[in-house]
């Protein structure tokens, strides 16, 4: 049987000392260039690979950070996914990916344990505050992701989101000004934190021109269910309404799509719909859909960020920070505009 290569031999052959093949291959540690190149070829010519859970035993850090998702229909999520998880390999950590088939991520918590995670980032999906303690006690980082924990759950848990109650309050005004006065609006998950919030900002938005949600329906993030929520919205013969609100853009494409192609009504002529995310689909030709923009890239960062920050703080335990970023409407064609 072959010998494994070590470092020792990779450090021989370069002409270096082996901490100095360890700072080569652990990311951020410093090394020079000249002593890097030398390293790398020196790896390459004896086939050497570093091995991480050996390096693990030692630092006491896996490197990995576990991602939870639940709702990678929605097309906001598959986005996110992509740019944190390349963001977080550049950091040179590992990402475990986890989908829990539910808006709760607790029956996932312990398998992700198993793994000797650093950190856990919650995206689409939320914990209960049992949990969520159990990990701080654990000494590892929670950040949730677009949501936040629900009102009735404490716990050592960050959070990052954007501005999703002065999201909903602007566009209230926005089709308020429009003279639109029948304005619907299609939730998400009820017991979302980020569907409750635009809800709220947009009941708000609305009661500063003395009006209420016209009808409300349930979208639950889905296509389909959306699809049928629009349906519900006009189905009686009585004044239909006049402008939607709806949670998120996946559920405004179904929404836009069932009154053109089933109900034979005209987008923004008939009916204004404007949508939250703005997903990179919104601006398709065939949509143009009006939208809140949640700053995706300023989120990624401040969610690294925390992660980060939580683990150089290991001697004090998990931090604990909300974190809220500003949002702002993107205006296209699917919705009718306020005069100038």
């Amino acid at each position: 049987m072959k010998t494994p290569v070590t470092s020792f031999d990779v450090a021989r052959l370069a002409g270096v000392s082996q901490s100095a093949v360890s700072r080569t291959f652990t990311p951020g540690a410093s090394v020079s260039k000249a002593t890097r190149e030398k390293v790398l070829e020196a790896a390459r010519k004896l086939g050497y690979r570093p091995n991480a859970h050996a390096r693990s035993l030692i630092t006491g850090r896996s490197n990995i950070i576990g991602l939870v998702l639940s709702d990678l229909d929605n097309l906001f999520y598959p986005l996110a996914l992509e740019r944190l998880a390349k963001c977080l390999q550049a950091d040179g950590f590992h990402v475990l990916l986890f989908i829990t088939e539910n808006n709760n991520s607790d029956s996932l918590i312990g398998e992700l344990l198993q793994y000797n995670v650093d950190g856990i980032v919650l995206a689409s999906t939320t914990l209960s505050s049992g949990l969520a303690q159990h990990c701080a006690d654990a000494n590892i980082p929670v950040v949730l992701f677009n949501r936040v924990l629900s009102k009735d759950d404490t716990g050592a848990v960050s959070s990052v989101r954007s501005d999703n109650i002065s999201g909903g309050q602007e566009v209230a005004r926005f089709m308020a000004a429009a003279g639109n006065r029948r304005i619907a609006y299609i939730t998400g998950y009820e017991e979302s934190s980020t569907s409750m919030e635009r809800e709220r900002g947009f009941r708000e938005g609305l009661a500063e021109y003395g009006m209420r949600v016209y009808a409300r329906a349930i979208g639950n993030y889905d296509f389909e269910t959306a699809r049928r929520a629009t349906l519900e919205l006009f189905s009686s013969s009585d004044d239909h309404p006049d402008a939607i609100f709806v949670a998120s853009d996946h559920m405004a494409f179904a929404v836009m799509d069932t009154l053109r192609h089933e109900l034979k009504l005209r987008v923004p002529e008939d009916v204004s719909v404007v949508g939250f995310d703005n997903v990179p689909q919104a601006n398709w030709p065939s949509y143009l859909l009006t939208t809140v923009e949640q700053p995706l890239d300023l989120m990624i960062e401040a969610t690294i960020r925390l992660v980060h920050r939580s683990l150089a703080d290991e001697d004090t335990g998990p931090r604990c920070e909300t974190v809220v970023l500003p949002v702002h409407l993107v205006i296209r064609e699917s919705a009718r505009k306020p005069a100038k």
